[in-house]
């Protein structure tokens, strides 16, 4: 999107932040919630509730791993972020998810933790595809922030 895209409305600073992560992780809770339901047999509240805690335990979890993957970073000789770097923030960051979510999971839905992990796998196409496709329509609808213009 070029910066003279017309956009519904223009949002920066911090308010910018809060509304994405609210809409992000909304939107992220009926998704996943009508997933568990489906592919579980769950009803909606149990489907919900596991949605939610996936939901609160992946944001604290973001601001955890970038404060520690941040501090560790200020510490390295070589700056920038290159190909390697971001593939281990992701590694560091989807590994670390998943040793709390597949144990969660296997104990909820009271599964393995064979099928606790396929059903984290699943989550995690998902939230490639969807973040990808959030980002995209949230900066159509708010455009982009002031950093990238």
């Amino acid at each position: 999107m070029s910066a003279s895209s017309p956009t519904l409305f223009s949002l920066q600073g911090p308010w910018r932040r809060v509304v994405f992560v609210t809409l992000y992780e909304l939107i992220a809770i009926a998704v996943t919630t009508v997933g568990f339901m489906l592919f579980t047999d769950s009803g909606a509240a149990h489907a919900g509730v596991i949605s939610a805690a996936s939901s609160v335990l992946a944001v604290v979890w973001n601001v955890a791993f970038n404060a520690l993957f941040e501090r560790w970073e200020s510490r390295q000789s070589v700056r920038g972020r290159s190909l390697a770097r971001r593939v281990a923030h992701a590694l560091g960051f989807e590994g670390g998810l998943a040793l709390m979510l597949v144990p969660l999971l296997a104990w909820w839905f009271d599964v393995g933790l064979w099928q606790a992990l396929v059903m984290d796998l699943g989550l995690l196409l998902f939230f490639l595809v969807y973040t990808f496709v959030f980002n995209w329509g949230f900066d159509r609808v708010f455009g982009l922030p002031a950093a990238a213009v």
